[in-house]
């Protein structure tokens, strides 16, 4: 896949998702375009905000990730 490839190059886009109540670190992607990750990201957000977490920020940057994308 695209992505995946991308990722391993480090040209991936990734938003660091962290929230204090659970305190959690997720990490959303990987996305080709920084657009394309910025459209899907509130619905992610969204869910998270139904589980009930709270105090919700995030960062995005361009990165190669691995396991584990949730902290």
């Amino acid at each position: 896949m695209i992505r995946n490839f991308g990722n391993k190059l480090g040209l991936a886009w990734w938003a660091k998702i962290e929230t204090e109540q659970p305190c959690n670190t997720y990490w959303f992607g990987p996305f080709i375009t920084k657009r394309s990750l910025k459209e899907n990201m509130s619905s992610f957000i969204d869910d998270l905000k139904e589980e009930g977490s709270l105090n919700i920020k995030h960062s995005i940057m361009r990165c190669k990730k691995e396991e584990p994308l949730t902290i």
